[in-house]
């Protein structure tokens, strides 16, 4: 009867640290898009490959103190058990593991599976070494547990996903007079986009994607939730980590015209290739054929060297062939000002309280864009001027003992240093507050060393979140022959913060770019 209750408790313990670590790396898989691939690539990182060995170790301590030892050994194995539930409790997430539908799906086939494990335990109970290697097994496969659970319910989450991309379908083309614009980059594509929504509501009933709704599903849900026969222009961001991503998107929302904002080393973890990143954004190009307009970026190198069939119109500051060129640009720490001439060559006059040189480039395509579509340039400098900062994207916060430029969505090299040039506009003490940048895949060291000269160059004091992440920052700062006095490195954000807090500046005003912001699953 005794050994019964403790096998029970031993099965309790069990469960509940099973429990806390499926939630934890389901967690993880959900902030990986639900993309086997990426899970897979982040579960083979340094970091989380030694946590899986020490996690295993702490499996085999505690069950081998159940299975080798007499009453006492079995009761400090499901304490240690116990222990190891309450030590991988979810902590405070900056994006909580959302309880979607698909998740609980997920939830009910793991559990499943791990009663059948339990079953076969109990029929084994007799041969406990048997049972104890049913438990090793289970725990061996936690890491990869949601995976199994994932490519179980494929069939049925794939049936589900065809589900709402037929009905968003169906709506889309119940509105054949909808203007579908496209939007991508690797960066900049929610600025253009919000920047669009602005400056056609001047003549147009406009709706675009929510927030950074820039998968396929996420382009589902805004149609099936948002999209209504009175909306005229659709603005849809596309965003992408693998080849076909975009053409996915588009054989959804069928794009008459498209913006490709940039083109740079992001996501090339996925990627792998430069290459493959610029095939990719150009699978809007292909999309939308002769039938409407492509507007490019010519300040960005890699646009301007892809050659393209389409109907072409393009922006920016430095490129002198831009059909959309802002000139007489004045960038300071209380916003921007720039003059552009029409396709009439007729001079406008811009201003806007936005902050840094990019953001002109930004709102040069989504006056081309406007402009093309027929809204007044006159209606476009008013626009222009009531432009707001999107969210996290060199957001100016007016904080109590700081002037806050909250750069924290992403961070790229291009992005980075534009941010750094913003920064430099600021007087004050210019404080750099980063994790660095990620998803570069083998270019991700030399450019986060590249970043550090660059900090060396423009900030008073930089602040770097993690020390392994940083060290290619902290190794450009050596180089630069940056004052170790003025570097911190911080365990975690907050962290950071409180130091930046703290500094003594002899009352002169602290301007802290926060660059980066990491998820969770890094």
């Amino acid at each position: 009867m005794l050994d019964t209750i403790i096998l029970l408790c031993f099965i309790a313990a069990f469960t509940w640290t099973f429990t806390e670590l499926l939630l934890y790396h389901l967690h993880m898989f959900q902030l990986n898009s639900y993309k086997p691939k990426e899970h897979k690539i982040w579960l083979k990182a340094p970091d989380n490959s030694r946590k899986l060995i020490l996690l295993l170790l702490q499996f085999a301590l505690a069950m081998s103190a159940y299975l080798l030892f007499n009453m006492a050994g079995k009761c400090i194995g499901i304490i240690f058990l116990c222990f190891m539930a309450i030590m991988n409790r979810p902590v405070k997430a900056k994006k909580p593991l959302v309880y979607t539908n698909r998740v609980k799906r997920m939830l009910i086939t793991s559990y499943v599976i791990y009663t059948l494990f339990l079953i076969i335990g109990f029929v084994l109970n007799r041969h406990i070494y048997a049972t104890a290697l049913i438990f090793f097994i289970i725990a061996v496969l936690i890491p990869v547990w949601v995976l199994i659970a994932n490519r179980i319910n494929q069939p049925i989450e794939a049936s589900i996903n065809r589900g709402f991309i037929n009905e968003a379908q169906s709506i889309i083309d119940s509105m054949p007079n909808l203007t579908v614009i496209g939007v991508t980059g690797s960066y900049g594509k929610t600025s253009v986009k919000f920047y669009l929504q602005k400056l056609l509501s001047a003549k147009y009933n406009v709706l675009v994607t929510p927030e950074n709704f820039n998968t396929t599903l996420g382009v589902v849900r805004t149609i099936r939730e948002h999209l209504r026969a009175t909306h005229e222009i659709f603005v849809c961001e596309m965003g992408a980590k693998n080849i076909g991503d975009i053409k996915e998107i588009c054989d959804l929302v069928h794009p008459v015209h498209g913006v490709i904002t940039s083109i740079g080393p992001q996501h090339l973890e996925s990627f792998l290739s430069i290459d493959n990143v610029i095939k990719t954004k150009f699978e809007l190009a292909d999309a939308i054929g002769k039938k409407g307009t492509l507007f490019l970026n010519y300040d960005n190198e890699s646009i301007v060297n892809h050659k393209t069939d389409n109907n072409v119109i393009t922006y920016g500051i430095h490129n002198e062939a831009s059909t959309y060129r802002p000139y007489d640009v004045s960038v300071s720490s209380k916003g921007s000002a720039f003059k552009l001439k029409d396709t009439q060559n007729k001079e406008w006059e811009f201003s806007t309280r936005l902050i840094g040189a990019h953001n002109v480039v930004n709102i040069a395509g989504a006056i081309a864009v406007a402009h093309t579509l027929g809204v007044p340039m006159e209606a476009l400098v008013v626009q222009v001027r009531r432009l707001e900062g999107v969210p996290h994207r060199l957001q100016l916060i007016k904080g109590n003992h700081a002037l806050i430029i909250d750069d924290a969505y992403n961070s790229n090299p291009s992005g980075a240093k534009a941010a750094l040039d913003t920064l430099n506009t600021f007087e004050g003490i210019k404080i750099v507050v980063t994790p660095g940048m990620v998803e570069l895949g083998s270019q991700q060291y030399e450019c986060n060393k590249i970043f550090g000269a660059q900090i060396a160059a423009v900030c008073d004091y930089a602040v770097l979140v993690g020390s392994k992440q940083t060290k290619p920052i902290q190794d450009g700062l050596l180089e630069a022959d940056y004052p170790a006095a003025k570097t911190y490195v911080a365990e975690d954000l907050k962290d950071a913060l409180a130091y930046v807090e703290k500094l003594n500046t002899n009352s002169v005003q602290k301007v802290v770019l926060l660059e980066n912001d990491l998820p969770d699953n890094y």
